[in-house]
């Protein structure tokens, strides 16, 4: 897809994520939406996956390992066609395939269940190694937050992938620089992040600007071109990004927007849209 497209797509994408947690009154919409150019980018330009096949073989896996952002990666399998949009609305409502974490069972294209902070990457790296033991060309994804690199279970899961040479594995760190509690190096700084991957034998590929698409498209090339060693790309991103009352603001972790400020985002997103059908 032309960059123009995937910046389409990734407006009705965060129209998608504001609509579910809106509807479910709560969720995580701050790093769902500074998450939402890399998910575009995931599932509309870089993986092999098919919507009418989503257990196929030789898919590439997609690990969630910050699972609380489900709603940035549910509405990008909305549009791309795994379930319809009009789903999102049943976000976290009893019944639906749609809770507040990604659940493997009941929702077509997750690939793993996650949520408990730290842990995704362990898997990720499971299925790596698998695909190497059994000669299967797929690759693996996994998403983690900044703040969920703070926990032991990432760098053990690294050091083994490091040691491993899973070149098939591509970590990607989500730096918007804040968590729940506020900036994550207030927190418990965790920087210099890149050198601790290069620590553990990565190949590390910052990116500046996470939320473009030129960016993004050059990193992941390079990704694949990694050979004999796993790829880590550390990109900086804008917590609440597309939402001028979220940007950069840590309330906006883990909290459903009112009726009042879901209408002004929504606008803003709908002047957007417009914007970029006029280039």
């Amino acid at each position: 897809m032309e960059n123009l497209e995937l910046q389409k797509t990734a407006n009705e994408i965060r129209k998608g994520i504001v609509t579910a947690v809106h509807a479910a009154k709560a969720g995580h919409p701050g790093g769902s939406l500074s998450a939402t150019e890399v998910f575009t980018y995931l599932y509309f330009e870089e993986m092999n996956i098919d919507p009418k096949d989503p257990k196929k073989a030789d898919r590439d896996r997609f690990v969630l390992s910050k699972g609380h952002t489900a709603p940035g990666l549910y509405s990008t399998l909305a549009n791309r066609g795994y379930f319809p949009v009009e789903d999102l609305k049943t976000l976290r409502q009893i019944g639906s395939h749609l809770q507040g974490h990604p659940c493997i069972q009941h929702t077509p294209g997750i690939d793993m269940s996650s949520g408990s902070l730290g842990q995704g990457i362990s898997t990720a790296v499971g299925m790596a190694l698998s695909a190497k033991l059994s000669n299967d060309g797929y690759r693996v994804y996994t998403l983690l937050g900044d703040g969920e690199i703070q926990e032991g279970q990432v760098w053990e899961a690294s050091m083994f992938a490091g040691h491993r040479k899973l070149d098939n594995l591509v970590v990607i760190v989500d730096n918007n620089g804040l968590q729940i509690d506020g900036r994550i190096e207030d927190v418990c700084s965790p920087y210099p992040i890149a050198d601790k991957f290069k620590a553990f034998n990565f190949h590390v590929i910052e990116v500046a600007d996470g939320n473009d698409f030129d960016q993004l498209r050059a990193a992941f090339k390079e990704a694949r071109e990694t050979k004999g060693m796993p790829a880590a790309i550390i990109m900086k991103t804008v917590k609440g990004k597309g939402i001028s009352y979220m940007e950069n603001q840590a309330g906006w972790h883990g909290k459903a927007p009112n009726d009042e400020q879901y209408a002004q985002a929504m606008e803003e997103l709908e002047k957007a849209g417009e914007a970029l059908c006029q280039k």
